[in-house]
């Protein structure tokens, strides 16, 4: 199937790579939340605003893949200048989607780990095998991916591509609606499994 170029299919702010440079990764993992983020792929388009996000801080974050400096075939990707995607199997089986920020060297990422769909519903139901669309389908990282069709494939992707882009449609998470705390997953990290870098919208 052809591919579609996005730009004909939204009106839309596309974020700047430049926004993806922040050195504070946990303050962007907050401002995230309520920024859209899309797939292509085989010409086809779905995505929805996010919800939930993980800030994982490199080398001294006992919870981030690269603690301690920390660098692999894995998590390269993680010391790239932030504005690309660093997408990696958890279990063997499930793809997790990462922003990684800061500039080049600095191993910062964010995990999205659940959107609202607001685009490409149906094709995220045949993906998932699901028979209603909701929130439910995308409440975890395994799910996002899942949904949006994203693989390993897509790791080191800029997020201003036409296979995966970042948008900012305006929509502004009010204060009160915005809850943080530790994150999921990481009781090795000690100390760190209780820092509160963990974002999502309060339903």
């Amino acid at each position: 199937m052809r591919r579609q170029n996005p730009i004909c299919l939204f009106l839309f702010k596309m974020i700047d790579l430049q926004y993806f440079l922040n050195d504070d990764v946990v303050a962007l993992a907050r401002n995230l939340l309520g920024k859209y983020v899309f797939t292509q792929v085989d010409g086809q388009i779905a995505g929805g605003y996010i919800t939930e996000t993980e800030a994982y801080k490199g080398f001294n974050d006992r919870a981030s893949h690269a603690f301690g400096g920390r660098r692999t075939k894995r998590n390269e990707m993680m010391y790239a200048e932030g504005g690309r995607a660093y997408v990696y199997l958890c279990y063997g089986m499930h793809s997790m989607l990462n922003f990684v920020t800061n500039k080049e060297g600095i191993p910062d990422a964010v995990l999205i780990r659940s959107i609202m769909p607001t685009h490409g519903e149906e094709l995220m139901l045949q993906r998932t095998g699901k028979r209603q669309c909701s929130a439910t389908i995308t409440d975890g990282p395994g799910k996002v991916c899942k949904a949006l069709g994203i693989s390993t494939k897509l790791n080191g992707t800029p997020l201003n591509s036409d296979m995966l882009w970042v948008e900012d449609r305006g929509l502004t998470i009010p204060s009160d609606k915005i809850q943080c705390g530790p994150r999921i997953g990481v009781d090795y990290a000690g100390e760190d499994a209780k820092l509160p870098w963990r974002f999502w919208v309060r339903k």
